[in-house]
């Protein structure tokens, strides 16, 4: 068996920020995750409800032959407090924390494969392991609480009482035994606070620690990849990459720790909080040269002007206008189809001409519908 303070004292020294471990078993709250996706909750991220990835949750042998230990990490991430004026101005699109620098998948997996090859050579034996960061079919919050890193918040976020909850974590899955395992603490410390359930804008936890991802601002800016129900655009304000809302009235988050990363430091106002009609102007190649290096990049160049044209329509200010007109020429019919929202939300019926003149020339028929809706009723389907 390997020491598990040595273990610990290795990845406080790569820079994380908490370390725990646990043994190699199902997680308490898998009949939970599975009722949660049989209720349609996790919205069109099918990966989640694929057999073959339900059946890694369920014995984490599949993914590594013989697995004996888990060790869970946590990074932390936030930065400098941002003025408010900043952060809630309309004219300027809102972008989660955690995104503020650079892409934490590339921070986190060299060092989890830097602690991997550690252990290999320090134990002296031919060790399998597998690294990830929030990659894998593992419920990685409820490993990071049986290990000890926390509890599971009405957010269904993972909060460390001391921490809070702005911190990434990470995994490696290992066959190597260690001489100690960290214990779970208690299932919540929330009490009778339900400022996260209050604050949401669009209910998206229809009771507390269960989110509905199909209404949660972060699912509908960057995982949902299609278009967004009209009945929560007015909602969603000015975010165009995430939400922090729930996490920012947390009490909890008082005490988050400053991160010792530079890469997780904002470099410029525009990766905070970039105003719209920049967003809204961006091109493929533009959109590559912001972002590169960023979360951000994941999501591509047409959803985060999506986002942008929502964020512009709840802006409502006629500044707007000119870049989503140009937007209705766009050869993405999913921007097509927001920027003709987001013209009428601002326009109301001095759209209609304008709409109609696009419907002519509408090839599509899903923006020809979302059109001709809006014309008629006044409503995007």
């Amino acid at each position: 068996m390997f020491s598990a303070a040595a273990l610990k004292s290795r990845a406080y020294e790569l820079g994380f920020n908490l370390v725990g471990l646990t043994r190699a078993v199902p997680s308490p709250y898998l009949a939970a995750y599975e009722r949660w996706v049989e209720s349609g909750m996790n919205g069109t991220m099918g990966y989640m409800a694929r057999p073959d990835r339900q059946a890694r949750r369920r014995d984490l042998n599949i993914i590594l032959p013989g697995v004996q230990s888990l060790v869970v990490v946590g990074l932390d991430y936030t930065t400098a407090a941002i003025p408010d004026d900043i952060l809630h101005d309309p004219s300027r699109g809102r972008i989660a924390s955690y995104a503020w620098g650079l892409d934490y998948h590339d921070i986190l997996t060299p060092r989890l494969e830097a602690l991997a090859e550690w252990l290999r050579v320090e134990s002296g034996q031919r060790i399998s392991h597998r690294v990830y960061v929030d990659t894998g079919a593992v419920l990685e919050r409820s490993h990071a609480h049986e290990a000890g890193l926390g509890f599971t918040g009405k957010n269904t976020m993972l909060i460390h009482p001391r921490r809070g909850s702005t911190f990434f974590l990470g995994e490696i899955l290992t066959d190597l035994e260690f001489d100690a395992y960290d214990s779970a603490g208690r299932e919540t410390h929330c009490g009778t606070c339900t400022r996260c359930l209050n604050a949401c804008p669009t209910n998206a936890f229809p009771r507390p620690h269960v989110l509905d991802a199909r209404r949660c601002i972060s699912y509908l800016t960057i995982e949902h990849k299609g278009s967004i129900d009209p009945t929560l655009r007015p909602l969603m304000g000015n975010w165009v990459y995430g939400c922090d809302v729930c996490q920012d009235v947390c009490p909890f988050n008082r005490f988050a720790t400053p991160t010792r990363e530079a890469a997780f430091q904002p470099h410029s106002l525009d990766l905070i909080a970039p105003k719209l009609v920049d967003l809204l102007a961006l091109d493929e190649a533009r959109f590559h040269e912001r972002y590169y290096g960023s979360p951000i990049y994941r999501i591509k160049r047409d959803r985060l002007v999506r986002n942008a044209c929502i964020a512009a329509g709840n802006w409502g200010s006629t500044q707007a206008i000119i870049p989503l007109q140009e937007l209705l020429n766009d050869p993405s019919p999913l921007i097509r189809t927001h920027a003709a929202w987001s013209l009428h939300h601002i326009m109301a019926d001095d759209s209609r001409r304008m709409l109609q003149t696009q419907l002519l020339h509408e090839d599509n028929a899903e923006v020809q519908e979302a059109i001709q809706s809006l014309l008629d009723t006044g409503k995007l389907k």
